[in-house]
């Protein structure tokens, strides 16, 4: 007797899998990321990224980001802030990091396990850091007993959802490079943060002195490919070799490249991320309207509303209402925080949907 005969079929019915707010990584793959992984499914390939797709999107990264870009397609975030942070560190290199970034609160200790680094992180109240915050945890140089400062990390968007400006950028770079460190970008969400900002991508990396980018494209509809990419190759050598030693070499990488080109090439990152970034604005703008006219009695929003994210804060009956209808995440550390994310597919209906369970229609 067949042991699965009595498992049941999974259904296809969207019905059966209903769009929720609790991360841009619950929504499908754009159809668009699907087509082109099944135009890439033609034929054989050279294996390990020696074939036309993975050509293809390094050509689309120097486009975007400039010509002395190096592009390495990876399978995760998690790897991809992992590979980034080892080449451009010794063994005895330390990270600034806020101390709500994903490297340190939700990636399983790898830096530290994996890449053998030093995390030292500081408390932020919206997520971004400052060379003064930076300097916190920046110092100790020469001295033995100490893990040496070597490279600054910062999220955009950040874990909160805030954006940092060209300015703010480019005044950590000028700060990292100064002291003799390398400025990591965890792009996980980098085209909102570009949509919100109304700027290239460019202009909040390579030309304002990112050094390595871990861009991001699960989170905007691809199947799970992301990439880093060497803005400064000189300050990340051996890229080519640790991501073979960090397990993120794809042997049939066309399809990780033909993903992350059909997003990148033609703007498809751009209307994505807009369209992400409008709904969560949408929401906010209906939770600000609940809260004006008495129908939201103890929602706040502490944090400004700048990517695909809104942050309110809900009393415990409003809170066990929305989770029954709605699947989203609470915030650690706060009992009312909760997190509210917006996806490529989210709806204007999804979002008054929402609204109308929070104000108790």
């Amino acid at each position: 007797m067949n042991d699965f005969a009595a498992v049941p079929a999974v259904s296809i019915e969207p019905a059966a899998h209903p769009r929720g707010f609790a991360s841009d990584n619950y929504a499908g793959t754009h159809p668009e990321v699907i087509a082109a992984l099944v135009a890439a499914n033609v034929g054989h390939a050279p294996a390990y990224g020696n074939d036309q797709w993975t050509a293809r999107f390094a050509d689309i990264a120097r486009e975007l980001f400039g010509s002395d870009t190096e592009a390495f397609p990876v399978f995760n975030g998690t790897g991809a802030n992992v590979l980034s942070l080892q080449a451009a560190l010794p063994r005895w290199g330390a990270v600034v990091c806020a101390k709500s970034a994903h490297i340190n609160v939700d990636e399983g200790g790898a830096p530290e396990k994996v890449a053998g680094l030093k995390l030292l992180s500081v408390p932020t109240t919206d997520g971004k850091l400052t060379p003064e915050l930076v300097d916190l945890e920046a110092w100790g140089w020469g001295d033995e007993h100490r893990a040496q400062p070597l490279a600054i990390s910062i999220s955009q968007s950040t874990e909160f959802g805030t954006c940092y400006t060209p300015d703010e950028i480019r005044a950590l770079a000028d700060h990292a490079h100064a002291r003799g460190m390398v400025l990591h970008m965890d792009g996980s969400r980098i085209g909102n943060a570009a949509a919100y900002l109304d700027t290239s991508l460019a202009a909040i990396t390579s030309e304002v002195g990112v050094d390595v980018l871990s861009l991001g494209g699960t989170k905007n509809g691809l199947l799970g490919a992301e990439a880093v990419l060497a803005l400064n190759p000189a300050a990340v050598p051996g890229l080519t070799y640790l991501r073979k030693t960090n397990m993120q070499l794809g042997s049939k990488m066309r399809f990780a490249s033909a993903q992350l080109s059909a997003l990148y090439e033609d703007g498809l990152w751009l209307r994505s991320a807009s369209h992400s970034n409008a709904m969560a604005a949408r929401l906010r703008r209906g939770i600000e309207a609940l809260i004006s006219d008495g129908r939201g009695e103890g929602i706040t929003l502490p944090f400004a509303t700048q990517s695909n994210v809104v942050f309110p804060t809900l009393p415990a009956e409003t809170k066990a209402r929305a989770h029954a209808a709605f699947h989203f995440y609470d915030w650690p550390g706060d009992a009312t925080l909760v997190r509210l994310m917006c996806s490529f597919d989210t709806t204007e209906a999804d979002v008054d949907a929402l609204l109308a369970v929070i104000a108790g229609e």
